[in-house]
């Protein structure tokens, strides 16, 4: 709504203040200023009102918010007596976890006023520029003009963003706070009080006890990632190729079957798959009934069957999904490259190799990176399969099969790790970022887009 282009020969905002009239002056004090002297009402009243507005928060509340952010409260909840009454009573205490959160969003209303504050300094060196060029300063109706036309995305824009501040980048930034305080089972608001901690919890985790948990999880989370992500993939394009052969007939019915596991809610299917798998359950009956077995195949109890058995069921709900991708661009090739390549003797292996598989591999490398993004926090195949099981004694919170988001889960649901658990989504995220960067900017539909 504000925002001006800069011209070529800009002023900084100290050559404003020397060069400035005496309303451009009081701009730097007194927000809107400029805007008020020069007809510019809209502009001004909500400059003005912005300052008044945080101004009467930073007295009222924000300067206790800011002061209880850095002890994230003193005084804690418990028993006291009272003189008056003769018996012990409750005093309430400070409440860490909304002390950190009021701190968090204080910090982040003083940005947005930082953010106005530079608006309402670059309209009012606009202003300025305009008067210097003899130019028209443009007045309210102009300015709304402007919103509902060439900068109708601004307008539509507003909203959003606030709802992404407050919604998204105040938890995301509570969260990344509480990795950094002893916010633990031992530390739960409003009976105690939790402090701030430094990096200690990132030293615990990387390098202190809890690194004997989370190294096994993190390896066994790369690996279900890689081989859940390749499974799909492959198997995917080779049942798109054998779907897609001359001469099968019924075509559209065998991809129908297969397209079928999609329309069932995942959850449902892996619940099922969790029923058949039982030690009890039908797939083991039926094994002892036939006499192929004596015992019942710990499916979900033995953390090796466990691994393998997620796996195979990942990818029954997985290969689908790359089936029906790999069809449209098997569609869509060439067929005068692959006809040419025929007649040069070439067979359907090495027209594969050399011409379906790359082509298939351009298009569907950015799809590849999300799908291993998604597998490193697939939380429902391990949860709803196994529940992170079986147990692991010499975790902590986490079980054999757990990855890094499923423990994350553990540690703030059943253990109450609070600040282990942001360390765990800090690490995750930094993890993904990471390799999302580094992979995509190397592949071919990147450097060729």
């Amino acid at each position: 709504m504000f925002k001006k282009k800069k011209t070529k020969n800009t002023l900084s905002f100290l050559e404003l203040f020397k060069k400035g009239d005496l309303a451009t002056k009081l701009s730097f004090i007194i927000m809107g200023s400029a805007n008020f002297a020069n007809k510019q009402f809209l502009k001004g009243i909500i400059f003005l009102a912005s300052e008044v507005g945080f101004l009467i928060w930073l007295i009222r509340n924000g300067l206790h918010s800011l002061k209880m952010l850095a002890s994230l409260g003193t005084q804690e909840q418990g028993l006291v007596y009272d003189e008056r009454l003769g018996i012990r009573v409750l005093q309430e205490g400070d409440n860490s976890m909304l002390l950190l959160l009021f701190g968090v969003a204080s910090i982040l209303v003083c940005v947005v006023l930082v953010a106005l504050y530079i608006i309402n300094l670059r309209s009012a060196r606009h202003i300025y520029e305009l008067k210097a060029a003899d130019e028209p300063i443009p007045t309210t109706m102009d300015d709304l003009r402007s919103l509902l036309n060439e900068r109708f995305h601004a307008t539509l824009m507003t909203i959003p963003l606030l709802g992404v501040l407050f919604f998204t980048i105040l938890p995301l930034l509570y969260m990344i706070s509480i990795a950094f305080t002893n916010y633990d089972h031992n530390h739960l608001p409003p009976k105690n009080l939790f402090t701030w901690v430094a990096f200690k919890n990132f030293g615990n985790v990387l390098t202190g006890k809890m690194s004997g948990t989370f190294f096994p999880v993190l390896g066994w989370t790369m690996i279900w990632a890689v081989l859940a992500t390749v499974t799909c993939f492959f198997f995917g394009i080779l049942l798109a190729l054998l779907i897609n052969t001359k001469g099968l007939k019924f075509k559209g019915v065998w991809r129908t079957i297969f397209v079928i596991t999609m329309a069932v809610p995942q959850f449902v299917s892996l619940l099922i798959m969790r029923n058949l798998l039982n030690g009890a359950g039908p797939i083991n009956s039926l094994l002892i009934n036939s006499g192929l077995i004596n015992s019942p195949i710990p499916f979900l109890t033995d953390p090796t069957w466990a691994k393998f058995t997620v796996i195979i069921v990942n990818m029954w709900i997985g290969i689908p999904a790359t089936m029906l991708v790999s069809t449209g661009i098997i569609q869509n090739l060439p067929e005068d490259q692959i006809e040419a390549a025929r007649i040069d003797g070439a067979n359907a292996f090495q027209i594969f190799k050399s011409i379906t598989f790359p082509q298939i591999l351009f298009v569907m490398t950015p799809s590849l990176i999300q799908q291993f993004i998604g597998n490193i926090n697939n939380f429902n195949v391990i949860f709803l399969l196994t529940g992170g099981g079986p147990t692991n004694s010499d975790f902590y919170g986490a079980g054999s099969t757990d990855l890094l988001v499923t423990w994350l889960y553990n540690l703030t649901v059943n253990t109450l790790d609070y600040n282990l658990a942001s360390v765990i989504g800090i690490l995750i995220f930094i993890l993904s970022a990471v390799f999302s960067l580094i992979t995509y900017t190397r592949t071919n539909s990147f450097k060729e887009g």
